[in-house]
């Protein structure tokens, strides 16, 4: 079976063209498969029917997995057993009996302007890494960049004459960002004076680097942003993503429309980007009980 799941990861690779980060989820969710098939004694892909996926789909349920989690096993396995059938690999596909759990309704957390305000300020920018911080915080919330992407940022990426960021996204679909003047205020502040003194005379295409003047890892990114929620006493459950989100809620709140905000996140269909709108929404109420007379 994982000489199966490692042609397949190799397809996704070379004929799907798929990122690291996509390949390393789908390996993840089929290697968890394939571990519980073991433990149930089945040896091949091929002896799954719809039962056994029914059974393992429960068994993530009953290990506390969030709905969201199943649901992305769910496609996995789904694009698995469909590359399987393609090939002949398999004779019946168990995938096709089994439905799509629906998504949840969970929310994602957003930052309010003044909690966003009050975390810019805590990186300490008399030193070269909390410069190098506050220009992270900066571009995250100026332009809704994932910290994929944020962490792949080369120098030939920035067109800051015109107030730009090139990016590649998800599938290797590359967009243009626009990024505010506060933003590329502390980039330029972080390149013209401490990108250098990282380096320490090595040579490296990306823009963020850690004390060695290597890229900066996205573990080290969600660390740097976790010390620095808790150090504003934020409450909230902050992560990278956090600030994307915020990004986006902003913009809606702000008057922008859904059209513009999927091109700026880079979701290919705007049912993604539609939760935002969710948010938006309970902005508008909170206002409404806040100002109207009769609320």
């Amino acid at each position: 079976m994982q000489n199966q799941i490692q042609d397949y990861l190799h397809y996704l690779l070379v004929e799907r063209g798929l990122s690291d980060n996509s390949i390393k989820s789908y390996r993840q969710d089929l290697n968890d498969f394939e571990n519980y098939l073991k433990k149930a004694h089945i040896n091949s892909f091929a002896a799954v029917d719809q039962y056994e996926i029914l059974s393992y789909l429960e068994f993530k349920k009953q290990s506390g997995k969030a709905r969201n989690s199943i649901i992305h096993s769910v496609s996995s396995l789904r694009k698995f057993y469909q590359y399987l059938m393609r090939f002949k690999l398999i004779t019946e596909n168990p995938m096709n009996q089994i439905d799509t759990p629906k998504k949840g309704s969970h929310l994602p957390a957003v930052l309010t302007q003044k909690e966003v305000n009050l975390l810019m300020e805590m990186p300490n920018v008399n030193n070269k890494y909390g410069i190098r911080d506050r220009a992270i915080l900066e571009i995250l919330y100026a332009t809704g960049l994932r910290v994929s992407e944020l962490i792949n940022l080369k120098l030939q990426d920035l067109h800051l004459e015109m107030n730009l960021i090139q990016t590649i996204g998800k599938g290797d679909k590359e967009r243009i960002v626009p990024i505010d003047e506060i933003a590329i205020g502390w980039l330029e502040k972080y390149l013209n004076q401490i990108r250098s003194l990282l380096l320490k005379q090595r040579k490296s295409p990306y823009i963020f680097l850690n004390a060695h003047g290597s890229q900066l890892s996205r573990q080290s990114v969600w660390e740097k942003i976790k010390h620095y929620v808790s150090l504003a006493e934020i409450k909230k459950n902050v992560t990278p993503h956090t600030l994307r989100h915020t990004f986006a809620t902003h913009l809606l709140e702000n008057g922008a429309d859904l059209r513009t905000v999927q091109e700026l996140l880079g979701h290919s269909d705007i049912s993604t980007t539609q939760i935002y709108t969710h948010v938006s929404h309970e902005h508008l109420t909170r206002e409404y009980n806040k100002y109207h007379p009769r609320a």
